[in-house]
């Protein structure tokens, strides 16, 4: 069950503090409360509960929150409870109306506020926030966008800047000999499971974990096996969990599968495709196959080949991203690998969707300079970045200042770039896109989501700082001339007052 809460904002001056005093306005988690529309929250919350059956679920806003606080501060989850309890700022944040000295939730209930909030409706707070954020920032720099005309096509305005990037997830870099031992291990766990449950007595099944284990050190603590050895070594290994696979098999025929906790069920169906797997490759004589499973307790991570230098292969979710004036819209998040130059065309018409025109210019890497897109941003009137197609021009004294012109704007063109990769550091260094925690595929791109959405709420916190500090830089102009003007009024009084006595 859900209780709607007060739509309005909860005011500061009403926050009760047992110690006396108020919340001070121009505190960070007061200014970045005003910046979240926590009635689209609570829209896209209280679809999960039912309006009079259960007990009464945590607010949205408690609830979306604690997210927040979480990418932001870069916490624990039960890190993150105990800040709140210590911090009257973060109660107030999260909506509570007075201090309380008692935690407001267990840290346990953050994976459940992280599965409520799924990707689809966090796109649609991102959305509401960036564009918030892009209206604050116009209105700072006075460049304020006007109304949307009529016209069917209006004239391409702005610059859109688009990549994409890999997030990590928290597993061990997986070889194909350490999975299988650890799907050995499992298997053998759940024999013995089954095994207890059984009435009758009955000879367990071997499963020779001795000698599969000292099979398995052999070659795991060898400085640097050979490909033979290795060969061999991943040979024993799919044989042990063949006849593993057998015997779970065997009494399953004896009805002693339901003995199992829905846990191990769905660890002997993801073992059971790591078998065929890593035996069609071993049978084949190749590393590479479709949906390759790379770990045992996240079966949806998948290796996503970048080719860089510090990480050829990485583990985890691709990430499309738009970036446009330093707000961050996310357009696709797959745990499959797949080309990021198919998503231009639907992030160019994301940015006609958003603010009714198409951009002026388009910035991406290379990969995305395809003819397709280059021929659909021509008939757009869309300028995409990069050198043209074919030869480069000879340079002559007719064509210098137009070869000259034309390598500056390449080179403003890379600058414009440096952008949407800064954006993807400060992810990555600052709010956890580094390694995603999370286990379970939908709380993992939930936590992606947050962190742009975090990124976001921080540049709308540094704009209205600034804001406010350029207000009131203004203020003070006007007061120091006020006093000035009332300074040099008093000092030509003086001598009438002087006359008059």
């Amino acid at each position: 069950m859900y209780r709607k809460s007060n739509p309005n904002q909860l005011s500061f001056e009403g926050f009760h503090l047992p110690f006396g005093g108020k919340l001070s306005s121009d505190n960070r988690w007061v200014i970045l409360s005003k910046q979240i529309p926590w009635d689209e929250v609570e829209k896209e919350y209280i679809v999960h509960f039912s309006d009079d059956m259960g007990s009464p679920a945590k607010s949205s806003r408690m609830a979306f929150g604690a997210l927040i606080l979480k990418e932001r501060l870069g916490l624990t989850d039960r890190e993150l409870v105990q800040q709140i309890t210590e911090n009257h700022f973060l109660q107030y944040f999260l909506g509570l109306s007075a201090y309380q000295y008692a935690a407001p939730f267990h840290d346990s209930m953050l994976t459940h506020f992280r599965k409520r909030f799924t990707q689809k409706s966090l796109e649609k707070i991102n959305e509401s926030i960036a564009l918030t954020a892009k209206a604050l920032e116009e209105v700072e720099n006075n460049t304020e966008e006007p109304p949307k005309s009529e016209q069917d096509d209006p004239p391409p305005k702005g610059k859109l800047i688009v990549d994409a990037t890999c997030t990590p997830a928290d597993i061990k870099y997986p070889t194909d000999l350490n999975l299988l031992n650890e799907a050995r291990e499992k298997t053998e766990a759940i024999i013995d499971q089954m095994h207890s449950q059984r009435t009758k007595p009955t000879k367990k099944p071997r499963t020779y974990r001795q000698k599969a284990r000292k099979a398995y050190l052999l070659v795991s603590k060898a400085r640097q096996p050979g490909k033979r050895k290795m060969r061999k070594g991943i040979g024993k290994q799919l044989s042990y969990v063949k006849r593993n696979l057998g015997s779970i098999a065997g009494m399953t025929g004896e009805g002693l599968l339901t003995h199992l906790n829905p846990a191990q069920y769905r660890q002997v169906l993801i073992i059971k495709e790591l078998y065929r797997q890593q035996a069609e490759m071993y049978i084949n004589k190749v590393h590479r196959i479709s949906d390759r499973i790379v770990s045992l307790s996240q079966p949806h991570v998948r290796p996503i080949v970048r080719g860089k230098a510090g990480a050829k292969v990485e583990f985890g979710a691709k990430v499309s991203v738009s970036l446009i004036d330093g707000i961050s819209f996310v357009d696709r998040i797959s745990w499959d690998a797949y080309n990021e130059s198919e998503d231009l065309k639907n992030q160019i018409e994301g940015y006609r969707k958003r603010f009714g025109h198409y951009p002026e210019s388009v910035h991406a890497d290379k990969i995305y300079l395809t003819r397709e897109n280059r021929r659909y941003c021509k008939d757009k009137g869309i300028r995409l970045s990069g050198p043209a197609l074919g030869r480069p021009k000879k340079r002559t004294d007719q064509n210098a200042s137009e070869l000259a012109a034309h390598k500056k704007l390449l080179r403003e063109d890379e600058i414009d770039r440096i952008a949407i990769e800064g954006k993807f550091g400060q992810g990555k260094r600052r709010f956890g896109l580094s390694r995603i925690m999370a286990k379970l595929a939908a709380t993992s791109e939930s936590m992606i989501m947050l962190s742009f959405m975090v990124m976001n709420l921080e540049k709308m916190l540094v704009t209205s700082l600034s804001f406010c500090l350029h207000s009131c830089s203004i203020i003070a102009c006007l007061l120091t001339g006020a006093l000035s003007r009332l300074e040099t009024l008093y000092m030509r009084l003086i001598p009438r007052k002087l006359a008059w006595t």
